[in-house]
């Protein structure tokens, strides 16, 4: 094989490394401990080398769990034990090799965490984090010349082309400003509005209530707070020191009064991803 052979994302075969291709659930992958085997030879390393060098790490972090005893690297790449993920972070470090890659080896594709995050139902609002995890995202790199943004349009057909970009690169065009939640599918606060289930925006500057009468509820602003109980998105009031958490009049969920150590207003929300094809009960 020749340097940069994919048999599967993130699997990367060193020069010299012949390895029988294996099934891990429908993908083709080399054994990874033969690769792991294939870096450590590559860089000219024995096991005790590995060994000595995962010490230092252990030593720096004072973490025993850092150390890759020679006879268990030895177990890993000819026996194909699964390495703990301390072992993985040193043999990333020793090998100079992207410890996603090697996670890929063993089926963990950290690339699909966002997908992935449907899968799991959370009764509780909350905020998401992790998406940094995915390698790479599709994102529409060309559209269509006659895209007009003033008028409703089905989108796949003014993308021409998507492609692949590594989420790295993305950060820093990042506003750090907002931060991105997820309402729980046992949070009715502002159902019909925000029904369980939703991806929300959140705009962290706006985190002040504001005192301005509204003349409807499509006018009223929508924060996400957190309370002692968790994560709320709701419509709120002042009321001396106290704040009141209003639901949404159809929800049938009851109005909470917090005082102000109790409740912190996280942002605004700003923007909402819903589904409507989801199991909503009766309320």
């Amino acid at each position: 094989m020749t340097t940069g052979d994919l048999t599967a994302p993130g699997c990367f075969v060193p020069v010299g490394v012949t390895c029988r291709p294996v099934v891990l659930k429908g993908k083709r992958m080399h054994p990874a401990g033969q690769v792991l085997t294939g870096l450590r030879e590559k860089l000219g390393f024995t096991l005790k080398d590995v060994e000595a060098a995962s010490a230092k790490i252990a030593e720096k972090y004072a973490k025993d769990y850092f150390l890759v005893p020679r006879g268990v690297l030895d177990d890993i790449e000819r026996k194909e034990s699964v390495p703990s993920v301390h072992h993985l972070y040193s043999l990333s470090v020793i090998y100079r090799s992207d410890i996603r890659h090697l996670l890929g080896w063993y089926g963990v594709e950290l690339k699909n965490v966002a997908e992935d995050l449907s899968l799991v139902s959370v009764a509780k609002s909350h905020l998401v984090s992790g998406l940094d995890s995915a390698m790479s995202i599709e994102v529409p790199v060309e559209m269509d010349p006659a895209f007009d943004s003033t008028r409703t349009v089905d989108i796949p057909r003014m993308i021409v082309r998507w492609d692949s970009v590594p989420f790295a690169y993305l950060r820093k065009f990042a506003q750090t400003e907002y931060a991105y939640a997820y309402i729980g599918t046992e949070d009715w606060t502002m159902y019909p509005l925000i029904p369980p289930g939703s991806f929300l925006q959140i705009d962290k500057t706006k985190n002040e209530i504001t005192t301005v009468s509204w003349q409807s509820l499509s006018e009223s602003p929508i924060y996400f707070v957190e309370t002692k109980d968790g994560y709320t998105c709701c419509l709120c009031s002042l009321d001396g020191d106290n704040i009141v958490l209003h639901p949404h009049g159809a929800s049938r969920q009851p109005t909470r009064v917090l005082r102000h150590q109790d409740a912190m207003v996280i942002g605004q929300v700003v923007a909402a991803a819903i589904r409507f094809d989801g199991d909503v009960r009766t309320n």
